[in-house]
């Protein structure tokens, strides 16, 4: 079996390859190579790798169409590799809800999908309502109201805990 290490990653406002960009960064410090693929481009043989990291943003409750796809598609083969999957959303930014097993769209992917990776986690993202079209913004704006969350047009928060980021990193180098 081939040594690489793979990171796939989907992401709508760039908050998912901006910590995919912090992964490869530290395990590149501690000397391990690894390759970054946006989902739109990836067209490698999954059995090549010894290692797969799957990243998802979500959007309206939803993880990336492509990255499940992708998942489905090529369960049997993630099943013979290490893998890992992390979910970016904004309700981890609420401490009762920032673990794979409190947060409810990880909970709600895994009961719809039938894949377990060897390791899951979740990340916070990033709020930034001048970034979003005025329909996402307005959207955002309702579920952030209805979860008592900034709703000002003018707020831009990064809720990501880079500290736990570099965690995630240190468990994929070792796992």
């Amino acid at each position: 079996m081939a040594n690489r290490i793979g990171i796939l990653y989907a992401t709508v406002d760039g908050q998912t390859l901006k910590i995919c960009n912090e992964l490869v960064k530290t395990l590149q410090k501690n000397n391990i190579n690894v390759e970054l693929f946006s989902i739109d481009n990836f067209n490698e043989d999954v059995s090549s790798f010894k290692k797969l990291i799957i990243g998802s943003s979500i959007r309206y409750g939803v993880h990336n169409e492509k990255i499940i796809e992708f998942i489905n598609t090529n369960k049997a083969t993630l099943d013979t590799i290490k893998t890992a999957f992390f979910s970016v959303n904004l309700v981890a930014r609420k401490p009762e809800k920032n673990k794979p097993e409190t947060n409810p769209y990880v909970i709600k992917f895994f009961k719809t999908i039938d894949w377990k990776p060897t390791i899951v986690e979740v990340f916070a993202g990033m709020l930034d309502y001048k970034k979003y079209k005025t329909f996402d913004r307005i959207m955002i704006q309702f579920i952030m109201w209805m979860t008592k969350g900034p709703t000002d047009r003018n707020t831009k928060i990064e809720y990501t805990d880079w500290e736990k980021v570099k965690l995630f990193a240190d468990v994929i180098r070792t796992f």
